[in-house]
Parts: C-alpha cells; structure tokens; sequence
C-alpha cells in the first residue's frame, strides 16, 4: 500500500490533495453530527463555493445525507472513513510518526489524529473518538475501568455507545476530584460512560488533595474503602495528562507548593503525579484513589492528550515508562518527537 501511495504522489499529487480535502470534510461532518454548510466552510478554511461542489458530489456518492437542520455523514460514509483511515494515516504520514514514538518509548500501541486540539475543536473531537475506539478495543467481559477528569476525557465519554462487551463493566473515578468543574470531574466521566455503554459506575466523593490528617480519617471509611479497592482492582486505566503549571492552577494548589514545582523543574501532571523532563516524579498529591505503584498490575494503561502545547509534558509522562497505549494528535506528536531529537 505505501508503494502504491508513494507512486501516486508523484504521478498524481493533486489526487492526493483532492482525497485528503474530501477525508477531511467527510471526518469533520462525522465529528460534527449535525453541521450547517456555513459552519463547515469556517471550519476548513474553505469558501462556501468550493465546499458547495464537494459536498454535492459526496451527497451524489451517498455519502451525506442532508435536510433543514444540516448535514450528517451516511452509513456508506461512515463505513467509508472507516476504510480509509490506514491509508489516510500513511498519506499524512501519521503511520510513521505512530511507530517512530512507539519505539522510541516502548509503547505497544501509538494512535495518532490529524490536526491540533489546542486550535481545533474539531481536532479534540476526533482525539475523543480515537480514545474511545481505544477503550472498546481492549475492553473485556466484566473489566474495571478507572478514568481520570478533563476535557479530553469528557470527549471520550460522550463517543461511547451501548455495547455487549461493556455491559457489565464498572467504571470508576481514578481518584478524588470535588475541587474541579462538576463536568470535568472523574466522578461525572465515570457515570456518563457506564450510562452510554450499559456498565455500571461507584463514585468516590472526596476531594482531590487532602491533608495528611483528613487523608487518614477518610481512608478509614467504609464505604470509601470498598470504592477505592475497586479502583486499585482495576484492569484498565484511561487517564489524561496536563502541563503541570496548568494543572496546578486548575487544581487551586498554594503557592508554596507551586513554587517547588517550578523549582524542581515539574513539567507534566498525571493522576496527581508531577514529573519532571527526564520523567521522574518531583510531586505527589495526597489523593484518595489510584496511586503510581498500582499501575504495575494494570494490565492496559491508556493515555490520551494533545494538543502542542502539550506535546513536552506528554514526553515527560512516556519516559516515566507506565503506558501501553497514547492516543494523541498530529500537533502533540510532532512536539514529542522533537523532544526525543533533542535528546531532553
């Protein structure tokens, strides 16, 4: 396939050209659901006359459907994008980029989408797909899945659908976290995807960092013990991971402690672990729920970020060495790689 795509590149460089422009439509009506022509257009940087043309010879393919309240992708297009995507990751190049960052962190499985959450919503969307295609792909019978908060993990939930294989699952908070957004919270994310998939869900309500007294009398509780050992059973972990200064805000943490992040050179957040560039942990959390050490049982841990901005902080969390599968964007993934060139 990529003999033949290198061929076409250089006999036919505006097919490609054209096929990448038609992918991209297709995907951005797929993420969309519903999407108005106007819409569209300013999405892709596109005039409404050029886009007119394309998608009336994608609607004379069957592959859009259109009414009063926009346009939606069909089933013959949905199936469509589905085909195209291996070769569409090799015509953009992403397929090299995925094994280039597997090897270079040991990583089973690297899946990469085009474009850049920190300037596309549409981007973050599909990163959201990507992640949940992630999760049904390793899922099994009756597993425990413990999710972390964010944006990103709000994404996948709402790309998560009722599933036979998910049905008796049980998803959990992978720690406290009453101090953030109610729709960003881990408690929130674990309900919204056993509700889509069928599963069932416990939440913790404690709050995401505690002091060392209230961390003792809360752990002593019953009820709050017997959810934390079902997220410390857990089989899968699925979980973001944010730049640290970003997250240390977000998470309203003193200035003491900020300033000793800066300090010692705290670059990436994830479970409530702040790494430094080498990957080294400089900073715990005290929170209630999963902790580092339990992720050498998890049997498939899955980190989904992006975003440039991100792409540093990302390498951070990766040479720590705990992931099997990054699901991550093309911005995000370049920035990464740069990091490994560097050497830093």
């Amino acid at each position: 396939m990529r003999e033949i795509l290198d061929i076409q590149k250089q006999l036919m460089p505006d097919l490609m050209d054209i096929m990448k422009k038609r992918y991209s439509i297709l995907q951005h009506i797929l993420v969309s659901g519903v999407v108005g022509r106007r819409t569209l257009a300013s999405s892709l940087d596109m005039t409404e006359r050029v886009l007119r043309g394309e998608v009336d010879f994608l609607k004379e393919l069957g592959l859009l459907e259109s009414d009063a309240s926009g346009m939606q992708i069909s089933d013959s297009g949905r199936q469509l994008l589905e085909d195209m995507q291996p070769i569409i990751k090799m015509a953009f190049g992403l397929t090299d980029l995925e094994d280039s960052i597997a090897k270079a962190f040991h990583i089973s499985n690297v899946i990469i989408v085009p474009g850049d959450s920190d300037t596309s919503v549409f981007t973050k969307k599909e990163l959201g797909r990507a992640g949940a295609a992630a999760l049904r792909k390793y899922i099994a019978k009756d597993d425990i899945i413990a999710v972390t908060g964010g944006s990103t993990m709000a994404q996948i939930a709402n790309n998560l659908a009722l599933s036979s294989s998910m049905k008796g699952s049980l998803f959990v908070p992978a720690r406290g976290g009453l101090g953030e957004s109610v729709d960003m919270q881990a408690n929130t994310i674990a309900s919204i995807m056993a509700k889509k998939t069928g599963g069932k869900y416990r939440l913790l309500h404690v709050p995401d960092h505690l002091g060392e007294e209230a961390y003792q009398s809360l752990i002593q509780d019953p009820q709050i013990q017997e959810v934390v050992n079902a997220v410390r059973s857990c089989r899968i972990v699925v979980h973001g991971i944010g730049d640290a200064m970003v997250m240390a805000r977000r998470r309203k943490v003193d200035s003491d402690t900020t300033g000793s992040l800066k300090a010692d050179g705290a670059l990436a957040e994830a479970l409530g672990y702040y790494f430094d560039r080498q990957g080294n942990v400089v900073h715990k959390m005290p929170t209630v729920g999963l902790r580092l050490e339990d992720l050498q049982r998890v049997e498939v841990v899955i980190g989904v970020a992006g975003g440039k901005s991100k792409g540093e902080a990302i390498a951070s969390v990766l040479r720590h060495g705990q992931e099997d599968v990054l699901v991550t964007d093309e911005a995000a993934a370049l920035e990464i790689m740069k990091h490994v060139q560097e050497g830093c």
